[in-house]
């Protein structure tokens, strides 16, 4: 069963989204991925948000560019945490994608990683963060990717 969400607005952010993916295989974390706009499929957006919890996912994580609005609308629908990669997909290279992430009103956060593959790798370490919380397995293994950055 799948702990995590990762949500994509579009197909073409998926480059990205890879790199998400292949760190939470690296720390053996179950996962699913979807493709869905907040502005061209809002109501797959909240269905998704809102029975999120009911499928056993415990973290979300949305990446997406421009307005970045997939990540707010996620975490508008659920109190799940959502970690949010900003992407460069505008003229304005994922600056208007980090502000719209960073800048969450009060009460409905949205965790705000760095634009692009940095970002995307870090969402996934800070779900394992979250998950370790509760999941010995994933805290350890998070704990001994850390332990061989020290040794690097």
């Amino acid at each position: 069963m799948p702990l995590v969400g990762v949500v994509m607005g579009s197909a073409s952010d998926e480059p990205v989204v890879q790199e998400t993916v292949k760190t939470l295989e690296q720390l053996e974390i179950d996962y699913e991925v979807r493709v869905m706009s907040a502005h061209r499929t809002p109501e797959r957006v909240q269905e998704y948000a809102t029975t999120a919890r009911d499928r056993g996912i415990e973290v979300l994580i949305s990446a997406a560019g421009g307005s970045a609005a997939l990540g707010g609308v996620l975490a508008s629908w659920t109190t799940i945490p959502v970690i949010g990669i900003p992407l460069a997909s505008s003229e304005l290279k994922g600056m208007d994608a980090l502000l719209a992430t960073a800048q969450m009103p009060p009460g409905i956060p949205v965790a705000c990683m760095a634009v692009g593959a940095w970002g995307a790798r870090n969402a996934a370490f800070f779900a394992a963060e979250i998950l370790g919380l509760k999941y010995d397995a994933i805290r350890q293994a998070y704990e001994k990717y850390r332990q061989g950055l020290r040794e690097q």
